[in-house]
């Protein structure tokens, strides 16, 4: 059977159009059957496949993960946003990316995912999971959501909030950190809590083990409504009463890298941060 490879692609820019048209052809000449991905496609629809080609920022990527997180399958981000932090490479590499990866030059990096249960005061539940945030936020603009924090089936604080990030430390680059919240290296095993212009005093950015369980309940009537969203992409409305359960550990998405740089050096390229005037360990010194 001939092999299959998966490409998610940001329609609406011609760079990615460009960077297409080369993964195409590159998967092509290594005899691998492309599948362009529409906005329509399910994981049904493409089974089987055993590689994943995005090109795009990591919005684009986190809605390939939706598509390779159950099949096991390893994705190739190619940066075409700002940042990029789960790109493993830069548009003008695309075409020996694609031929490593073809020819099994990579090695895989997982990261964990949490998994979100909703429950609602009628009974009814939502499940849904998140490779960096899910993120529950007011829905009007002029009132405050009331929200009881829980962690491990113990009370921790109760205030009113523009919202609150529960992240992965893949997620710690993204909505957590805009609101507050520390860079969590990815291998870490953790879960980030981040208020989100809270009223109160011990409202600060949490780290829990990954076993923990994080709850959180919208506790009075005079609550603004409020929207949980699990990656920007999968949404339910939570109402007085609700509560949601995050829990860390979910099943893995599973990242190809094509060179070993550690996070610092991904952090500090990606962020442009300033390390000049660095001369490395000094000699003689332990580690």
């Amino acid at each position: 059977m001939t092999e299959r490879a998966i490409v998610v692609t940001h329609r609406r820019r011609q760079e990615a159009i460009d960077a297409t048209t080369v993964v195409l052809r590159e998967l092509a000449a290594a005899g691998v059957e492309p599948l362009l991905v529409s906005d329509e496609s399910t994981l049904a629809d493409l089974l089987p496949f055993s590689l994943a080609v995005v090109l795009g920022g990591d919005g684009t990527i986190l809605r390939a993960a939706e598509l390779t997180r159950d099949a096991g399958v390893p994705l190739l981000g190619v940066n075409l946003g700002h940042v990029g932090f789960l790109a493993a490479i830069e548009p003008d590499d695309v075409a020996e990316a694609v031929r490593r990866l073809t020819s099994g030059d990579f090695e895989v990096e997982e990261r964990h995912t949490i998994d979100v249960q909703v429950t609602r005061v009628d009974g009814s539940t939502w499940s849904g999971w998140a490779l960096n945030e899910a993120a529950l936020e007011k829905t009007d603009p002029a009132r405050m959501v009331e929200v009881l924090v829980e962690v491990d089936a113990r009370p921790l604080e109760t205030f009113g909030c523009d919202g609150i990030v529960v992240a992965t430390p893949t997620g710690s680059t993204a909505h957590a950190f805009s609101g507050g919240g520390p860079v969590v290296w990815p291998d870490v095993e953790g879960t980030i809590v981040v208020p989100i212009a809270a009223h109160a005093l011990f409202a600060r950015p949490l780290v829990v083990g990954p076993s923990s369980v994080v709850a959180l309940e919208v506790t009075s009537e005079t609550s603004s409504g409020a929207l949980l969203t699990c990656d920007g992409r999968r949404a339910c409305p939570i109402g007085p009463g609700d509560r949601i359960e995050v829990r860390g550990h979910g099943v893995p998405v599973r990242l190809a890298r094509l060179t070993p740089a550690p996070f610092t050096t991904r952090l500090v390229h990606k962020f442009a941060l300033s390390v000049e005037g660095w001369r490395g360990r000094p000699t003689g010194r332990p580690s």
